[in-house]
């Protein structure tokens, strides 16, 4: 999966030079946690909520509410903002950049051209929408999640069993940390043919040294929701 095909190409900036009341002014009304800052017409840097929320005077000083809002409105955007944002490029993995953040505890980055021109934003939210399309969850699939021995072919063999039984598979997803030693775990999403799974399950659990852990469908129509 590339990100240049689940980025946001949709990009507000703020220059420099505005004011950090202001710039807090467009992330609330956006509802956006983050602003790449143009200078002169190129990618100066970011900045985020987090940013914005260092900025501002600590209530227990004794600064009053004008002193205050005086003071947001005279420092500038440069003045908080992180200097050389970490970037990526628009034929960068969406697992690189998952990685990435990861890595550097960030939630978003910013994507860059050739030439270094600011082209898209790329979030945590934007990374799950990919592996979310990826693994065909919100398509109905059949899960069966199985550990095999970590040898060559021993996934070409179950592809050959879901083949023989008309199944259309829609992801394969593969990890070793999870799997006892020698073994690895498989994690495989198919449309049943006719919706039949009973003979197809059948099969691979008389295969030799196939081992399933866990299958099903996800009940996606009583997800959890915020407050409840």
């Amino acid at each position: 999966m590339l990100i240049k095909d689940w980025m946001a190409t949709s990009i507000l900036t703020v220059d420099a030079n505005t004011s950090v009341m202001r710039a807090g002014r467009t992330m609330k009304d956006n509802h956006i946690r983050r602003l790449p800052v143009i200078s002169q017409g190129k990618l100066a840097g970011i900045i985020t909520d987090r940013d914005l929320k260092e900025a501002a005077p600590s209530s227990t000083t004794e600064m009053d509410m004008h002193e205050m809002y005086y003071l947001l409105s005279e420092m500038k955007v440069k003045d908080v903002m992180s200097p050389n944002p970490i970037r990526l490029k628009l034929y960068d993995t969406l697992e690189k950049a998952a990685l990435v953040m990861l890595t550097e505890t960030i939630s978003g980055l910013v994507v860059v051209d050739e030439e270094d021109n600011l082209v898209g934003l790329l979030s945590e939210s934007d990374i799950l929408r990919g592996f979310i399309h990826a693994t065909g969850i919100q398509d109905g699939a059949f899960q069966i999640v199985l550990d095999m021995g970590d040898t060559g072919g021993t996934v070409s063999q179950l592809i050959d069993v879901l083949r023989e039984n008309r199944a259309r598979v829609l992801s394969i997803l593969t990890s070793f940390e999870d799997a006892p030693a020698g073994s690895k775990r498989v994690s495989v999403r198919i449309m049943p043919y006719n919706g039949e799974v009973d003979d197809l399950l059948k099969q691979i659990e008389a295969m030799e040294g196939y081992n399933i852990v866990s299958q099903g469908i996800d009940d996606l129509k009583n997800l959890p929701k915020k407050g409840q």
